[in-house]
């Protein structure tokens, strides 16, 4: 049994609220749920965002939303502070909340069943999404395309690819963890090759 959560709007595509709904607390949702009745050996897969890494969120915080049940995450001083500030604040946050989930589900509802869950991390994909961030800052995604390693986008193929393995066989020993795949924007990022705003 397998279980993939795409759900997603970016920023240009919807307000804070929205974002913070179907992003982080729908996403939480459908994870709870199919947490109540996976198989035993299923695997799930959340597609989350590089944003996740483009916002760090103290770890005293990341505690306390990954220990929040999902139902009360929107009352959280920070969720109501900070994601709601702007889209792109509900964005990056939303996404990172992603990853806590999958950790929460890992060590707690996901174990007891026996299966596994983890997120994907993807970059600059070409996607309809994509095209709808170009429309609306096509110089800052390319600035940040020219930043990093690949020089390139990536492909739902790439995607698809590393899908496939961790809902696969040979990734029966990971659980709880993101693979982040964007060409190295966030290593462009951390080290200050490439600066956001």
């Amino acid at each position: 049994m397998y279980f993939i959560d795409t759900a997603g709007a970016s920023p240009n595509q919807a307000n804070p609220e929205h974002i913070v709904d179907l992003d982080m607390v729908g996403t939480g949702y459908a994870v709870d749920a199919f947490g109540e009745v996976m198989a035993e050996g299923g695997a799930g897969l959340v597609i989350s965002s590089q944003a996740a890494y483009m916002y760090p969120i103290p770890n005293d915080i990341e505690v306390q939303l990954v220990r929040t049940p999902t139902e009360e995450l929107k009352s959280v001083p920070f969720i109501k502070d900070v994601a709601m500030q702007n889209s792109g604040l509900a964005y990056m946050i939303a996404k990172r909340m992603n990853h806590l989930q999958a950790q929460r589900a890992a060590a707690t509802s996901w174990r007891q069943r026996r299966a596994r869950i983890n997120t994907i991390s993807p970059g600059i994909i070409v996607t309809p999404l994509a095209y709808d961030e170009f429309n609306a800052n096509g110089e800052g995604y390319q600035r940040m395309i020219d930043a990093s390693a690949a020089q390139r986008v990536g492909t739902s193929d790439e995607i698809a690819e590393a899908a496939a393995f961790l809902l696969g066989e040979h990734a029966k020993f990971i659980t709880g963890t993101d693979l982040l795949i964007d060409g190295g924007v966030i290593a462009s990022i951390r080290t200050g090759e490439y600066q956001l705003g």
